[in-house]
């Protein structure tokens, strides 16, 4: 999972966008598909290190199509410049569920030509049935996942199930113990040890949340997004709060770190391919798009950053053996579709900023 930041401005203006009819996309034009790509070019927003190195060489060999890529580090700063006004420059756009979510809601995104992407057809099932975009219409998944505990085996006294053994941790484990700080996410422990949705608009549930929350925080070691692996193999950390993904670059040097999603169950997350509606080289980005889709490109995800993804023609290409290193590696659609998945708050998504905001700032 791509998403690391503590501000929802960008999604905000999404929202602000949307309200005010500022959306600047039309009725999408009728694709060509016999149009000649290769006199086309495209501008890729994607986060990076999220792909093949080579991945703009080998598509240009492959279709003639020249391809600038563009790295951003969150999702707010790639929508950013999505919705600053007017032509980002960008074609394809690489942003979380919910981000596309509601850049469709502003009219930002263009309709998927699925003619033009036979390659979806390597897809889960389940792929198609995402709550932000049931039948990718707008977008198409790249990356999918969940969140759960990630702890040093080692290093506790028993094997964390719940929520509750980070929110309210044993003696032997606290201050030890990290959370994500990014919004959706730090909330995600407490709503659902409440047995709240981890998509609540609900202001009183959200001060249920606060208030556990501060309580939780006098027993931590940190809020962490990006290093808390790093702690638990020093030893520094014994139980955090984690992306799946995240995790297993923590058992890549450690195999006393393992994973598990809690018995209060989590959430199910997922990077997508969007067009912009203002790409003037549509044809060569749904071309993309289904070159990304080809097992062999798509396998690269799983076997070099260590995520799922919902290609099962490239998942079935990976060496077994990873999968016993990294066991959540092999969680099936199924098992991910029993999670919630996460989906756009909207105009509530500040109530979800200022939570975090007087969470790190309460002492």
């Amino acid at each position: 999972m791509r998403y690391k930041s503590l501000s929802f401005i960008a999604a905000a203006a999404v929202t602000t966008l949307a309200l005010s009819s500022c959306a600047s996309g039309t009725a999408d034009e009728a694709l060509d598909p016999d149009a000649d790509i290769s006199e086309q070019s495209l501008v890729v927003g994607i986060w990076a290190d999220y792909y093949p190195a080579d991945l703009a060489e080998t598509f240009e060999a492959e279709t003639g199509v020249k391809v600038t890529i563009v790295n951003h580090a969150t999702n707010e700063e790639v929508m950013a410049k999505i919705t600053a006004g007017g032509d980002s420059g960008i074609d394809v756009a690489f942003v979380s569920g919910q981000y596309a979510q509601a850049l469709n809601d502003a009219g930002l995104l263009a309709s998927l030509e699925k003619s033009l992407i036979p390659n979806e057809s390597n897809l889960y099932a389940e792929a198609t049935e995402l709550p932000y975009d049931i039948g990718n219409e707008y977008s198409m998944p790249y990356a999918w996942g969940t969140t759960g505990l990630c702890y040093r085996s080692d290093l506790v006294s028993s094997e964390p199930t719940s929520w509750n053994d980070l929110l309210t941790p044993a003696a032997d484990v606290t201050g030890k113990t990290t959370m994500l700080a990014t919004e959706r996410w730090l909330a995600l422990p407490a709503l659902k040890v409440l047995g709240y949705s981890v998509n609540s608009t609900d202001q009183s549930e959200l001060d249920e949340v606060k208030a556990m929350m501060l309580e939780t925080k006098k027993t931590l070691l940190a809020f962490d997004d990006t290093t808390f692996y790093t702690k638990l193999v020093s030893g520094e950390a014994s139980l955090t709060e984690a992306w799946d993904g995240w995790c297993n670059y923590g058992i890549a040097e450690d195999p006393n770190i393992k994973f598990v999603v809690p018995s209060e169950g989590s959430d199910l997350w997922t990077d997508t391919m969007t067009v912009l509606e203002t790409s003037k080289n549509k044809e060569a980005a749904m071309a993309f798009i289904n070159y990304i889709l080809e097992p062999t490109v798509q396998s690269w995800v799983v076997e070099n950053i260590l995520y799922k993804v919902p290609n099962e023609a490239a998942m079935d290409l990976v060496d077994p053996a990873l999968f016993e290193t990294f066991p959540n590696l092999a969680m099936t659609p199924a098992e991910l579709l029993e999670q919630e998945g996460i989906v756009d708050v909207g105009d509530f998504t500040p109530q979800y900023t200022r939570l975090v905001t007087e969470i790190l700032a309460a002492n």
